[in-house]
C-alpha cells in the first residue's frame, strides 16, 4: 500500500523530521511512503498544493498526524480525501506507524 503523509508544515521547524520519522514507520511496516515534506523549500503555497493533490490521488490512502487540524493545507487535503473518496487514517501522539 502506499500511504501519503499529512501534517502540519507551515510553521513547524521540525516538520522535516516529524514526517521522516513516520514516513520511516510506514516503510517499517511495509509500505510506501508518499512525503511532501521532501518538496523543495520556498515554493509557493499554492503549487506545493497542487503537487500536493496530486500526490494523494497517486496514493491507496492517506494518513494524518496528530497536528493536522492546525494545517491549513492539512484541512484542504482532509477535504480532498474526503471529497474524491480516497481513504484517511489519523495518527494520534504516540501511535505507531
Amino acid at each position: 500500500m502506499t500511504i501519503y503523509i499529512a501534517g502540519k508544515i507551515t510553521g513547524d521547524p521540525n516538520y522535516k523530521v516529524k514526517f521522516l520519522r513516520r514516513a520511516e514507520g510506514i516503510k517499517n511496516a511495509g509500505h510506501k511512503a508518499i512525503n511532501p515534506a521532501t518538496l523543495p523549500a520556498g515554493m509557493p503555497w499554492e503549487a506545493c498544493m497542487r503537487i500536493c493533490f496530486a500526490m494523494i490521488d497517486a496514493a491507496d490512502a492517506a494518513v494524518f498526524l496528530p497536528d493536522w487540524k492546525e494545517s491549513r493545507g492539512a484541512r484542504a487535503e482532509k477535504t480532498y480525501c474526503d471529497v474524491t473518496g480516497k481513504p484517511t487514517f489519523e495518527i494520534g501522539k504516540g501511535d505507531e506507524m
